[in-house]
């Protein structure tokens, strides 16, 4: 079935909001990999109220969805039906709060949550330096990195439905696995609530520069990536086992398995969606085949390929 995006139609069935609405937004510029379609309308709300008046006055057939700074997303050539949501300043807010918590809004880089905490010599935090994210994409995806995760530091999070309806949910709420988060699909966060703990501000500078090195030394940071590719399977590292099934800096066309670190892929200039796509398929077809273990995506992709819209 082909699939016609019309961003200017589209407009005309959506209600009006006090952010801003855009037909035919080019989202390239918005993603890491500098690949992909436009969203047919882009949405950025003013505030939560905003958020969700417009998602409570959207025809039901309209499909929804929502991104961060694009650093974990791969957006198909074809584009992205319907509504695409992204959270800016309304939504960027960082306060202290009694007991060495820190309330976020979910637009909010990690990192800039973690020198947030610095600042405030607020320990247990330091592990968001290494998620190259949104805190909404960190409570999304249970976010973690070096050890930790956003489960083990999560007291609650706000989020809105695709009705428009206003959800606080607790840690327990969330039920967080490994790399998933079990609340629903249509929930939009908006705020989160971390628990940290009292720090020396020294020794939190330490651990954040050891971060900082570790990553600049292991992953391919300054490139055009979409950071981790795959999950880690029960007691195995994707990265061993495309190391293993010899594709290290394999490569379609401008899509290539970085040779730094083998579950990153790199846009060299000029790939495809559908080539890092097909990329990352071949990866885990070539894994399946050398070690039995199938390769779950960690990066989201939405949108339809190109030809279909």
């Amino acid at each position: 079935m082909r699939v016609t995006l019309d961003g200017e139609k589209l407009l005309k069935r959506l209600p009006k909001a006090k952010g801003r609405l855009e037909a035919n937004f080019a989202l390239a510029d918005l993603t890491w990999f500098r690949v992909g379609g436009p969203a047919e309308v882009l949405f950025t709300p003013a505030d939560e109220a905003d958020l969700a008046h417009v998602l409570k006055a959207t025809p039901d057939d309209v499909p929804v969805y929502v991104i961060g700074v694009g650093s974990n997303l791969l957006v198909r050539d074809g584009g992205v039906p319907g509504v695409v949501i992204r959270l800016g300043k309304g939504f960027g807010e960082v306060k202290q709060e009694p007991g060495h918590r820190i309330r976020t809004g979910t637009s909010v880089p990690d990192v800039r949550v973690a020198r947030f905490a610095l600042d405030h010599s607020i320990g247990g935090l330091t592990f968001l330096r290494g998620i190259p994210g949104t805190i909404g994409g960190a409570l999304r995806m249970n976010g973690g990195a070096y050890g930790r995760e956003t489960k083990d530091v999560l007291v609650e999070a706000r989020a809105v439905d695709r009705r428009g309806a206003l959800h606080v949910l607790s840690n327990a709420d969330m039920q967080y696995t490994y790399r998933h988060c079990g609340a629903p699909e249509d929930f939009i966060f908006t705020e989160a609530l971390f628990q940290g703990e009292a720090g020396d501000r020294d020794q939190i500078a330490r651990a954040m520069d050891e971060v900082t090195e570790r990553r600049e030394a292991t992953q391919p940071i300054k490139s055009r990536t979409g950071g981790s590719t795959f999950k880690n399977p029960p007691g195995h590292k994707s990265w061993q086992l495309i190391d293993q099934a010899g594709l290290r800096g394999y490569s379609i066309g401008p899509a290539k398995v970085s040779e730094l670190h083998c579950n990153f892929l790199i846009n060299e200039g000029g790939a495809t969606a559908a080539q890092i796509e097909e990329l990352g398929e071949t990866i885990r077809h070539r894994v399946k085949d050398t070690s039995g273990i199938e390769l779950d995506w960690e990066i989201k992709r939405i949108g339809i390929p190109a030809g279909a819209g």
